[in-house]
């Protein structure tokens, strides 16, 4: 199917050249009307895969919500969004999500977005309160809908589905193969597009059993990390408990980490993420919340501290790495009385680690915070300019620049940290001061 201008220009935006042939099967079938269910693993390009097809239904003599997109979690709200504004279609995009300002999500409808995103909770409080006005819908996607389930957001899906009366398209998305479809979502006859089992054949994943003496394992993790260096790695444990009495455990060792969970407040798992992303942070230590619709990139370890008790969680922890054929590796961190899980196939190698492994280097970035955001008219160019020009740093000091409404984060070179500080402190940035 031949792409259209604004799709050629989408792709451009993100240095793709072409279509995978699971996102040019999502490209013939998201049409209007049509029902698609979409199944494929993590990294495939599956937001990409719907959000392009899905822009050509938009019309823009209509100003109202025209598509509106259903998340588990904030975080991947977020980063629909994000891909959303990178495509640069001139729509405007929202995203409602819980520790996000109702205020400002308020002030937002004043101007209707064409393309609303939103968790579950977040969008059926609106609906609740009178606040949102979904009678302009055509287009409804599902992203990760099985997790939302999970979650326990099936009677907010139903509700908010009630209350699309002119829908004509409908999209699933998934991870998941072995899935079911509740009847609220009114899916009759759906194009199933579905690249699980040939992923799983092209993976480069090699999954790897290290061996601990001792049941709490910490001794034998901090060996493990201390062999893997500098190498960007996510390490799971199955609880909220679990993981900060890893991350403390960690730190009194002498690595650095950042722990994540849902039982933070939103922000604090929005500024954990940025500095996983950028390099600042080299070890995650989390729960299955991190385990699926999270904007990662270039994970190359994960490491199972306590295994999942499903193996659906065992497949999505494993995707973070070895993604659009990257190599990664996955170790199960064990104690000789557990038994490997019935659904992990054969038995993987042992892995043995080298003695007296000096402790990982810390990361040679660190992040700079920024008291004012996109909302504030400060954009990543003023701030590479700042950096640049009143920081006197080079092009290579400066990493990854991101940004929310309200506040900024740059990636710094930890070595240049000690002078800069002192120097940015006292100076403004496009004639304003912030706080640095």
């Amino acid at each position: 199917m031949p792409l259209s201008n604004s799709q050629l220009s989408a792709l451009s935006n993100f240095g793709i050249s072409a279509l995978n042939p699971m996102q040019e099967e999502a490209l013939t079938a998201i049409q209007s009307p049509s029902e698609t269910i979409i199944i494929a693993p993590t990294g495939s390009g599956k937001t990409l895969a719907f959000l392009l097809p899905m822009a050509e239904l938009l019309k823009k003599e209509e100003k109202r919500i025209q598509c509106i997109i259903l998340a588990p979690t904030r975080e991947l709200a977020i980063q629909i969004e994000q891909v959303w504004k990178k495509m640069g279609t001139g729509y405007k995009v929202n995203a409602f999500y819980g520790g996000h300002s109702m205020r400002v999500e308020k002030q937002n409808l004043s101007e209707p977005p064409a393309v609303l995103i939103g968790t579950p909770g977040r969008i059926a409080d609106h609906l609740t309160r009178r606040t949102l006005d979904l009678s302009g819908v055509h287009t409804l996607i599902l992203d990760e809908f099985d997790k939302s389930l999970a979650m326990g957001f099936h009677d907010q899906m139903s509700y908010i589905i009630q209350n699309l009366r002119k829908l004509q398209t409908k999209v699933l998305v998934s991870a998941t193969a072995s899935i079911d479809i509740p009847e609220f979502v009114g899916i009759e006859n759906p194009k199933r597009i579905d690249y699980t089992d040939d992923s799983a054949s092209e993976s480069k994943l090699i999954i790897h059993i290290v061996k601990s003496p001792s049941r709490d394992k910490m001794e034998t993790l901090v060996d493990l990390l201390s062999h893997l260096g500098s190498s960007s790695t996510i390490l799971f444990c199955n609880h909220r408990e679990s993981v900060e009495k890893t991350s403390d455990y960690l730190k009194s060792k002498g690595i650095e980490n950042a722990y994540f969970h849902g039982g933070m407040d939103q922000i604090d798992r929005e500024k954990i993420l940025i500095q996983f992303r950028n390099g600042s942070a080299t070890f995650l230590v989390a729960t299955d919340l991190a385990a699926r619709g999270l904007d990662i990139d270039s994970v190359q370890n994960i490491i199972h501290v306590e295994l999942p008790f499903l193996e659906e969680d065992f497949i999505h922890r494993n995707g973070r790495t070895a993604r659009m054929n990257a190599n990664g590796n996955a170790f199960l961190l064990m104690h000789a009385e557990e038994r490997i899980p019935k659904f992990i196939e054969g038995i993987p190698s042992e892995f043995i680690m080298k003695k007296l492994t000096p402790l990982p280097p810390p990361s040679v970035w660190t992040t700079l915070y920024f008291s004012g955001g996109k909302k504030d008219k400060l954009s990543k160019g003023d701030i590479m300019g700042f950096l640049s020009k009143t920081g006197g740093l080079e092009r290579d000091d400066i990493g990854l620049i991101e940004q929310l409404d309200f506040m900024s984060f740059a990636a710094v070179k930890r070595k240049v940290m000690k002078k800069l500080l002192p120097i940015l402190q006292t100076e403004k940035v496009k004639g304003k001061k912030y706080k640095i």
